[in-house]
């Protein structure tokens, strides 16, 4: 019988700021993301304006789940054992949901885990990170005490110690004597 994951259910924020000084020519604005916060039912899953002013919008993403597995144990014990344990949240600009014909962000994952955030940034995507607050970064921890398994790193052996083998894999054995017979210039009379 399987056991649900522990997860979060969260909700995102992302703003859009004034970009100033020369930015501010090719645009005149940016998003990024303002935080991660634990979801209610009332925010719903629809991008919902919450404040607006003449340098900023914050717009509430509701309805994202953050579960933990226990085969990403490095992954959450790098994040939790850094000075500031952070929120990975992966987003993209949506074309589909749009204010005064704008496109606007989209948060698709939210994660505990280093290595999410890694694959993520390797794959090109847009990644950010915002500082967990103590109890998440509690719940984090005690998940990383329990399935957590420290490896211990064993000394790699030099190169030069290493058996040769062929390109099938089987044992080569290389000698500096002369093999007789077969070789070039044939026999003198």
């Amino acid at each position: 019988m399987s056991h649900p994951r522990p997860s979060l259910d969260v909700a995102v924020i992302m703003q859009r700021v004034a970009n100033t000084g020369s930015a501010s020519r090719w645009q005149p604005w940016r998003w990024e993301l303002a935080d991660v916060v634990m979801n209610e039912p009332g925010f719903g899953t629809e991008p919902r304006l919450l404040y607006q002013n003449e340098s900023t919008q914050r717009w509430l993403h509701g309805g994202l789940r953050v579960e933990l597995f226990t085969d990403d144990g490095e992954g959450y014990y790098l994040n939790a054992s850094t000075d500031v344990p952070s929120w990975f949240v992966l987003w993209r600009m949506d074309d589909e949901a749009n204010v005064a014909d704008e496109p606007i962000p989209r948060p698709l994952v939210v994660s505990l885990s280093y290595y999410d955030a890694g694959r993520w940034l390797d794959a090109q995507e847009t990644v950010e990170q915002v500082a967990a607050p103590a109890d998440v970064v509690q719940w984090l921890k005690a998940f990383v005490d329990e399935h957590h398994v420290v490896e211990l790193k064993r000394r790699k052996r030099p190169e030069s110690f290493r058996s040769l083998t062929d390109r099938f894999g089987n044992p080569v054995s290389i000698s500096t004597e002369k093999k007789s017979g077969g070789g070039q210039g044939g026999a003198r009379g």
